[in-house]
């Protein structure tokens, strides 16, 4: 049996279906995807967006998509994350926990700037 949906789940999902409308219509400047493959979620994916969730609410952060997707194929690498700057590369980012997440968050996805010690590669290159 499926549980009730809350007023509270109503709403969270009108917000993600209104940020994933925004991507489509360009109106994003990043998104961030969280594998949750059965692998990501038994490595610890669900803590990475439940930190990003905070970190977005936290801060009113209004220009972020966080989306999710299944296995990325490195399930020895998760929980794993890939961010996407609009005109930019995106970023696989590895082997994560609530603290990366974190300086993920504020260098790479708020300021811009790769986070390389967490990354494993960027487009198809990887990240030396």
């Amino acid at each position: 049996m499926m549980a009730k949906l809350k007023p509270e789940d109503l709403s969270r999902i009108a917000e993600k279906m209104r940020r994933q409308t925004l991507l489509r219509e360009g109106a994003g400047r990043a998104k961030v995807t969280v594998h949750m493959g059965t692998c990501g979620i038994s490595a610890g994916a669900r803590k990475i967006m439940t930190t990003l969730l905070g970190l977005i609410d936290q801060q009113q952060v209004q220009d972020v998509i966080l989306t999710t997707s299944g296995c990325a194929g490195l399930c020895s690498r998760e929980p794993m994350m890939t961010v996407e700057i609009k005109d930019k590369a995106p970023v696989k980012y590895v082997d994560l926990d609530e603290k990366k997440t974190l300086t993920i968050f504020t260098d790479h996805v708020l300021g811009g700037e790769i986070v390389t010690d967490f990354a494993l590669g960027m487009g198809s290159e990887r990240v030396s």
